[in-house]
């Protein structure tokens, strides 16, 4: 008459790997492997990543051994393990340097500017060619508009010469109709907007390639519903698209706001005879003339730890920022 446990359907037992919720019924725990089974099933994709390792730790860890020379009377003929110990001394000549100060209000300045002109010229570029129906015509404008990246700075401020230099086509034409000339390239006072618009017109197509992916990454069943429900092109974009790239959008202005402070070393090294150094130096320049090009390098490795450092601390803060209004910023919470 009775069942016993032995003989209890195999429905009723609870089972091995699996945990009861609030709700009824049961979900299943996936297992964790051990790491040796996850190294041979992830064995391909690890080896696609040695090489992009490789450079990182050749070219990015592997310097920091020369940072000690910030602490060092540094003398190349006997090298890093014989040069005598400076202690802070390097650091305490730098922020009595007037000059490096200067750099840095400089670099602050031009990096509000290019935060504020050009960190939003992708995420429009974007949205723009998101609604551009036919796919062969989007196709197009993206790879017109990202083709700059790939010309160097060079090259790049050769263009901006010919066009709207001291004998360029702006001031050809104004000279041909009497209305004067506007040299824009040795302008110290609209450096800022000069190599912002060059940024702007070199990278900003490239930038777009992020925003157009987290475009893709949407339902466009969404896009459908709200269409359905009558809302319009402009409420579709403040309600479903905008939200939509709010985390992509939190993200890169974390990594902007952590290279803040590397506004740029080609870009006004080529522009700083042309507009002097009081408007063209920034940390980078400054770490180069006063540091490597008067063999100082100490005094050049000073300067570039401690805008390191001041970089790592407001990476960090605007990581706690996108944390506060509920974004994973670099790293979730």
């Amino acid at each position: 008459m009775a069942v016993s446990l032995a003989t209890k359907p195999d429905a009723d037992r609870p089972r091995r790997g699996r945990r009861k919720t609030a709700q009824e019924g049961t979900e299943a725990v996936p297992a964790k492997l051990p790491w040796r089974t996850r190294l041979r099933r992830d064995k391909s994709l690890i080896l696609m990543t040695v090489p992009a390792v490789v450079l990182l730790l050749v070219f990015n860890y592997a310097p920091l051994f020369g940072l000690i020379t910030a602490f060092q009377y540094y003398d190349p003929l006997v090298g890093v393990m014989h040069s005598s110990w400076a202690g802070i001394d390097q650091f305490q000549m730098l922020f009595q340097d007037s000059m490096f100060w200067a750099a840095m209000r400089n670099t602050l300045y031009l990096s509000l500017v290019q935060l504020v002109l050009f960190f939003p010229i992708p995420i429009l570029l974007a949205l723009l060619l998101n609604t551009v129906i036919k796919e062969r015509l989007r196709n197009f404008i993206q790879s017109v508009v990202y083709l700059p990246h790939f010309f160097s700075w060079v090259l790049t401020i050769t263009i901006f010469q010919q066009m709207i230099g001291g004998a360029g086509l702006l001031n050809q034409f104004l000279r041909q109709h009497d209305m004067g000339t506007w040299d824009f390239m040795t302008n110290p006072h609209t450096f800022a907007l000069l190599t912002t618009s060059q940024a702007v017109w070199k990278e900003a197509g490239w930038g777009i390639i992020v925003f157009l992916a987290a475009l893709a990454a949407i339902d466009n069943n969404l896009y459908e519903a709200s269409a359905v429900d009558g809302a319009g092109r402009w409420r579709r974009m403040w309600h479903i698209t905008l939200p939509g790239l709010r985390g992509v959008i939190v993200l890169m202005l974390v990594l902007r706001l952590g290279n803040a402070l590397s506004v740029g070393f080609e870009q006004f090294l080529i522009q700083r005879n042309a507009v002097g150094h009081s408007a063209a130096d920034v940390l980078d320049t400054f770490s180069f003339y006063y540091g490597l090009a008067t063999n100082n390098y100490s005094y050049g490795a000073a300067a570039g730890l401690f805008k390191s450092v001041i970089s790592l601390l407001m990476i960090l803060a605007a990581n706690k920022l996108a944390h506060v209004f509920g974004e994973d910023g670099l790293y979730r919470k």
